[in-house]
């Protein structure tokens, strides 16, 4: 009787501990796919140009829209003392501005969204000791960069009210990377707590694995400024550029270095680079994968890595020879929080799951 008192206690505990992981893993699955709205929307958002109709940072009072033909009219007014109105688009109606105003508030409403989405859940599973003590500062670290988050998007906004007829590609290339840091940190949280059906990859596979997360979060910035420059709509031919594979003028600029954030060809010309990159990264990983470990599930994922990567590479060729239709940046848009996530993921298999908490101490 003792004896099975003593075996039934740890797997009582394991079982408890397993119906909390699975409960925080939905919530954290909900928190990535609202945010993955939120970057889609914010992708509209940039594309239709809507970013600067809402002139203000209200946090609190910004989640009402104009109710009223009178707060519409104030609201228009408003934007039509900034310069992107009276530069581009002087003349635009009432309805016109409307358009664009539904789309940068809905991006703000989202964003206040995920914010309840992550912080009202968290509070729960705390106070009501769900939380392993591990994921406390991880989660934490999150909801803080969440917080962050939204004083950049203000700062963001802020770049395009005065002398600009656009946000800085600077503040909009930081704004979206931190967007996909978020999205990636909580991803990689979700999946530590899922059962694995493997054991840890080798320190070689892991080691790949976490360079490839990094390899595509930098070439998601390099999109960023290539959508802050607008630079994806000139010169839509591939594999030419220009008219040659190394086209010129990439370095007109002075100082040179100022060429990689400003000069729309140099910026997209590099973003080309970086493709290039991070294909022949996910290929060299899944081909290393496989000769250590061949037919493992890390090899399996590895291929399958590469194979979304070749994807998304073809997706953005057809995005900039189409000259950048909003369905279709939006799906290149998409399927580069696609590749990160499932890289993420493949990522944290390779390291395995958490531990259970005391297994250590047990032994195991």
């Amino acid at each position: 009787m003792v004896a099975t008192s003593h075996s039934a206690f740890p797997a009582a505990a394991d079982a408890e501990i397993g119906r909390n992981r699975l409960w925080v893993r939905i919530w954290l699955y909900a928190v990535t796919a609202t945010l993955f709205a939120l970057v889609l929307v914010g992708g509209a958002t940039r594309l239709t140009e809507s970013g600067l109709s809402i002139t203000e940072w209200k946090p609190i009072h910004g989640v009402v829209p104009p109710l009223s033909a009178e707060e519409w009219a104030e609201e228009f007014d408003k934007y039509r003392q900034i310069p992107q109105y009276q530069e581009i688009n002087r003349g635009m109606s009432l309805e016109e501005f409307k358009t664009i105003y539904w789309w940068e508030w809905a991006h703000r409403f989202l964003a206040r969204g995920v914010g309840f989405v992550f912080a009202l859940p968290l509070a729960f599973f705390w106070l009501t000791g769900r939380l392993e003590s591990h994921l406390k500062p991880r989660l934490l670290g999150i909801l803080a960069l969440g917080a962050l988050q939204g004083g950049i998007g203000w700062w963001m906004v802020a770049s395009g009210l005065v002398e600009r007829t656009d946000v800085s590609q600077y503040r909009l290339a930081i704004h979206l990377t931190i967007a996909c840091i978020i999205f990636m940190a909580t991803f990689a949280v979700a999946r530590g707590l899922a059962p694995h059906s493997a054991g840890p990859a080798g320190e070689g596979t892991r080691r790949f694995a976490g360079w490839l997360v990094v390899a595509v979060l930098v070439q998601i910035y390099l999109g960023g400024l290539v959508a802050g420059l607008n630079a994806g709509l000139t010169y839509n031919t591939w594999p030419l550029m220009d008219g040659a594979l190394v086209p010129g003028g990439l370095f007109v600029q002075q100082p040179f270095w100022i060429n990689l954030f400003e000069n729309p060809k140099t910026v997209q010309f590099v973003h080309r680079l970086g493709a290039y990159a991070v294909l022949a990264l996910a290929l060299a990983h899944a081909l290393a994968v496989w000769r250590a470990e061949p037919a493992s599930t890390h090899a399996r994922r590895a291929a399958l890595l590469f194979l979304l990567v070749v994807v998304q590479a073809a997706i953005g060729i057809a995005t900039l020879l189409m000259v950048v239709p909003l369905g279709w940046a939006l799906l290149h848009q998409g399927a580069a929080l696609a590749v990160l996530a499932f890289a993420t993921a493949h990522w944290r298999a390779a390291r395995g799951p958490y531990p259970l908490p005391g297994r250590a101490a047990q032994g195991f």
